[in-house]
């Protein structure tokens, strides 16, 4: 095989990069897990990102949550101390394991709580299938902390290379980062939409011996086939119309650098053969040209495609996967590392804070900026887009609030939690035989009209759906039902009573109320506030 410059150059060390592993996130070294709390957000910033290990409840022991306990440290530090928050009792919330899981009692102690979004009286079991991502509490309304499994010890001397967090995926992620950075091997980053791959890449770059040499992205999937060889190789003046130059392309340009091909996965099947190619003999050549170059560039790649089912479907060239596949790293989604959440919103917020010279309101007194009811709001949010989701919404939370009054931040919220639901927190009706035939509201009864909500759990949209009407209509039909509440009309005696019939369950909560699950998860973050 011909020795290429976008391998490594020494063949031993390409197989050591390939055999030592993918960097794989997902069920590594679980075993070594134990469990624990994260700070998500305390009244104290600078607090955000503690954590403690709870390893009495590995042993079958108790453990306390209170004012005084348990003792809490930052990543690597020694320092430790107590949540110490006056709104919490001196009485203990107790945590104590189960065959089952990890039961919360709160029977013995007047600090309110909240487990990822629904209040408890008395008792509530987090099963263990919940800890690896977490489930999220929330203290006197107050402090926001994960209960879930985590390292017992975090490595702190990796670079941080400017990636938040220090949860096991991000620790892993940096040494996978280290063993790689001063390989030629091409690098290929999987994972999921705005898990932060481009950042990672650079990451690469800047840590490896080429860091003094250039940079370029180049997304693959928006580079039409025709004129991907001139993109790609450059191209000779006349070489084809409207080539009134030479033109240097990107494997020039990156000569002694990186080149990160950005979207790999959704690159042409006839680009995928011209770099295939060049991957494969080292060689370019310019479009027009006689001249057969042989650039010293750093290759890496990343997708959000499942190639594997791609290259089933012939849509994606084997052989290329193998060639960009020197070394694997997969970055893990937002919800795998819950713990973070913290660290990342109040990075994101001090950022957009700042860019509108208003860094002076991050302070959380006399009120913070967002009420730690909405935090547990958002760290239990699923988050589909991931970090760059949580970018965006900060973004646009801060843009919205300039000079407004804190209250419309809720709304503010909320709205954007409806524009972007969690998978799966809705159930999803099976599809009809066929589609009802379009009514018009007016020809519905109210007792049409409450059974389709009932079947639909008070989901207006898939209600009005299943009547055949415009989903306006059914809000309009809605308010004219003497019978049917809205969420936001309910009192916390109400809820509570609710809560008494039928158990601490949200969706019998819901039902019982007959309102949407998700309308009585927004009021009580509503009484909450």
């Amino acid at each position: 095989m011909t020795s290429s410059p976008f391998q490594a150059d020494d063949t031993a060390a390409t197989q050591a990069a390939t055999q030592t592993g993918t960097g794989e996130w997902e069920g590594m070294a679980s075993d070594l897990r134990v469990h624990g709390v994260t700070v998500l957000y305390h009244p104290e910033l600078d607090r955000i990102g503690e954590r403690a290990v709870l390893d009495g409840l590995g042993a079958g022991q108790e453990e306390m949550l209170s004012r005084q306990a348990p003792e809490l440290a930052a990543p690597g530090s020694e320092v430790c101390r107590p949540l110490a928050d006056q709104r919490l009792s001196r009485s203990p919330i107790v945590l104590r394991p189960t065959s089952s899981g990890v039961e919360i009692d709160r029977s013995r102690t007047s600090t309110r709580l909240s487990v990822d979004g629904c209040e408890v009286r008395d008792r509530h079991t987090v099963p263990d299938s919940k800890l690896d991502e977490g489930a999220v509490l929330l203290l006197a309304g107050r402090i926001v902390l994960l209960l879930h499994r985590l390292d017992p010890v975090t490595d702190i001397s990796t670079p941080r290379f400017e990636l938040v967090g220090d949860s096991p995926a991000m620790a892993r992620l940096r040494r996978d980062i280290v063993k790689i950075a001063d390989l030629r091997v091409p690098v290929l980053l999987r994972g999921e939409s705005g898990t932060g791959k481009e950042l990672v890449a650079r990451a690469i770059h800047e840590a490896g011996p080429q860091r003094r040499q250039p940079y370029l992205a180049v997304n693959m999937g928006a580079m039409p086939p025709t004129l991907a060889a001139a993109e790609l190789f450059g191209a000779e003046k006349g070489a084809y119309t409207g080539a009134e130059r030479r033109r240097a392309g990107y494997f020039q340009r990156a000569q002694g650098g990186t080149l990160f091909l950005d979207e790999v996965g959704e690159t042409p099947l006839e680009t995928q053969a011209l770099l295939l190619r060049s991957l494969e003999t080292g060689e370019v050549q310019p479009v027009g040209g006689e001249t057969v170059l042989k650039p010293d560039v750093r290759i890496v790649s990343a997708t959000d495609a499942d190639l594997e089912s791609a290259i089933a479907a012939e849509r994606f060239r084997a052989p290329l996967l193998h060639r960009l596949s020197g070394y694997v790293l997969r970055l893990p989604p937002l919800r795998s590392r819950r713990e973070d959440f913290g660290r990342l919103l109040f990075h994101f917020l001090r950022r957009e804070l700042a860019a509108l010279d208003q860094s002076h309101l991050i302070a959380p007194r006399p009120r913070p900026w967002l009420p730690a009811p909405w935090i547990a709001r958002l760290a239990a949010w699923h988050w589909p887009g991931n970090v760059r989701q949580l970018a965006n919404v900060v973004r646009q939370l801060v843009i919205a609030n300039r000079d407004a009054d804190p209250a419309n931040r809720f709304e503010e919220v909320e709205t954007l939690l409806q524009e972007a639901p969690p998978a799966a927190a809705v159930p999803v009706a099976a599809p009809s035989p066929q589609a009802p035939a379009r009514r018009q509201a007016a020809q519905l009864s109210e007792n049409e009209v409450v059974d389709a909500l009932r079947a639909h759990q008070f989901q207006p949209a898939a209600a009005a759906d299943a009547l055949g009407i415009p989903r306006s209509s059914i809000y309009d039909l809605m308010n004219k039902i003497p019978s049917l509440r809205k969420a936001s009309e309910l009192s916390l005696e109400e809820i509570e009573a609710a809560r008494a019939r039928v158990g601490p369950s949200l969706e019998a909560m819901a039902a019982d109320l007959e309102v949407s699950k998700r309308a009585l998860l927004r009021r009580l973050g509503q009484l909450d506030a």
